[in-house]
């Protein structure tokens, strides 16, 4: 899914796209994200949910930065 804001385009990624991207179960998603450590969800509706693909890659970045 893309929002389109002037110039600024952000992907916004469905809980699939990220469990492959990030490969972590959705508990342990909410789990980090609760701590802190992960980047926090949107709500896109009542039963609908995404992460700014940027914010997602920055915290990727970030573990392989790390090792």
């Amino acid at each position: 899914m893309l929002f389109i804001c002037g110039d600024i385009v952000m992907r916004i990624l469905s809980k699939r796209q990220l469990k492959e991207l990030v490969l972590y179960s959705p508990q342990h998603v909410a789990r980090l994200e609760k701590a802190g450590e992960f980047p926090k969800r949107i709500q896109l509706g009542p039963n609908r949910v995404g992460w700014v693909e940027a914010e997602v890659l920055e915290w990727l970045q970030t573990r392989l930065d790390d090792r």
